[in-house]
């Protein structure tokens, strides 16, 4: 006869005050890059930068992400006048970093540049219709989203689904942009 007997099952770690201690790790990380956010708000770049590296050792995947962003846009502001980026995709990481901060006026200088040296960059394109539809230039928007979709189509399904086009989502141009087999 085999023995029916099963495991128990394994409980969350609970803490003292009788959380599960993974919720508790989860709101300490997220208090962690609220700090250092704001150190980097405060132009703080370098305590930013060692708080964001803290996160990137064990923080949950979607804050480490985040982190690692930010680190790189505090890494870039340490080394201020020294523009020269590895890749443009670091330099598009940087701009979009920067466009999460509300700096918009940065944020497009770092897409106006990567536009000046490659008028095809789908992604760049992509980023200045975000950046002009998040400041209320929706001609500017749909110009560039159009650009964008042109160079590569799969920025109509990515534009789909991104929150970023809030501000002209109503616009009947935006629908007709996204949505062509219905016009």
């Amino acid at each position: 006869m085999k023995d029916t007997k099963t495991a128990p099952l394994k409980k969350p770690t609970k803490t003292l005050l009788g959380k599960p201690a993974e919720d508790t790790a989860r709101k300490q990380a997220v208090e962690a890059y609220g700090t250092a956010v704001k150190l980097m708000q405060e132009g703080k770049y370098d305590k930013a930068r060692t708080a964001f590296d803290k996160l990137l050792a064990d923080a949950p995947i979607e804050i480490a992400e985040r982190a690692r962003l930010h680190r790189n846009a505090c890494e870039r502001q340490l080394s201020a006048g020294d523009n020269k980026f590895s890749t443009p995709a670091e330099q598009y990481d940087y701009a979009i970093s920067l466009l999460n901060q509300g700096l918009y006026d940065d944020a497009r200088e770092q897409l106006e540049a990567i536009l000046k040296k490659n008028a095809d960059a789908d992604y760049a394109h992509y980023g200045m219709a975000v950046l002009h539809s998040m400041t209320g230039q929706t001609e500017q928007s749909l110009d560039h989203l159009a650009e964008s979709i042109r160079l590569n189509g799969q920025n109509r399904i990515h534009a789909r689904g991104d929150s970023d086009f809030t501000e002209i989502l109503d616009d009947p141009r935006f629908t007709e942009l996204l949505y062509p087999e219905v016009a």
